[in-house]
């Protein structure tokens, strides 16, 4: 129904995106200082993690990743380094001071809706605290953050998706189960979603596709419905598109660890009904 309108804009906070690549060519593709990304064929792991996430959201459609939204704008903010040798898709680390302060800097750029699949390192009480004012900061703008769950295996929640405006999404397989690695717990079964995460391809840094799973594979459906919803229904309030999208338009309530699949149809019936009452 749609591939997306230029006038929203995805904030991107992971590694550099190969920009050069043969399906992000024609993609909307700027960093936050608002001059194109340079490109690159550097097979670092922040590169690759970056390229893979990129082309989930807005290569061409054509092309062997989902490809989302690639009429939107992509607006990206690396805050991985570039030097990990090797063609690993790890998901690379950031502080949580690091990562605040990305969050603002994108915020501030015009992003609508950010996607963050980061690891975090080096927790400590004074940066928790700015991750923390950063999420508010994006809440206040009306900038609909979704977060990778993370891949621990574990139950329980972080800085991020403790956060009450932050989406956390967790990862399934291809019959809806949740993945043996995906972080679940409270947080992420109240405020969450799940997503494909499991034997999902999309671009490598390279001409040659990647195949991969994961939380940080997860989020970028979720990013990506927020994206497409809004190009629809542009008039619409973040937390009109939030409420649809995480399924709080029925007033449910949720106590299990594990949260429902993600049902981009069922937003944008809830979203077209919503519009129409106006």
């Amino acid at each position: 129904m749609s591939t997306g309108e230029p006038e929203i804009a995805v904030g991107l906070i992971d590694g550099p995106v190969a920009v050069d690549h043969p399906d992000l060519l024609a993609a909307n593709v700027r960093e936050v200082s608002g001059e194109p990304q340079a490109g690159g064929g550097v097979s670092s792991a922040a590169r690759v993690h970056g390229t893979f996430v990129a082309g989930i959201l807005c290569a061409r459609r054509s092309s062997a990743a989902p490809a989302i939204c690639p009429d939107c704008t992509l607006r990206t903010r690396p805050i991985f380094g570039d030097t990990s040798p090797g063609n690993s898709v790890a998901v690379p680390s950031a502080t949580p001071g690091e990562l605040a302060q990305a969050i603002v800097e994108i915020t501030e750029a015009g992003a609508h809706v950010l996607n963050l699949s980061v690891a975090l390192a080096q927790p400590s009480s004074k940066e928790d605290r700015e991750l923390q004012e950063a999420l508010n900061y994006a809440a206040v703008r009306g900038v609909i953050v979704v977060a990778a769950a993370g891949n621990q295996g574990t139950l329980g929640s972080s800085a991020i998706t403790r956060h009450p405006w932050v989406v956390p999404v967790a990862a399934c397989d291809l019959t809806g189960i949740p993945i043996a690695t995906s972080n679940l717990g409270s947080s992420v079964g109240r405020r969450g979603l799940m997503a494909p995460g499991d034997q999902i391809t999309s671009l490598g840094v390279e001409s040659k596709p990647l195949t991969w799973g994961g939380t940080s594979v997860a989020a970028p459906f979720v990013t990506g419905t927020v994206a497409l919803l809004w190009s629809v229904f542009p008039n619409a309030t973040a937390a009109e598109v939030k409420s649809v999208v995480v399924g709080r338009a029925h007033g449910w309530r949720r106590t299990t660890v594990v949260p429902p699949l993600l049902d981009a149809w069922a937003a944008y019936r809830l979203m077209k009904t919503a519009s129409g009452r106006r």
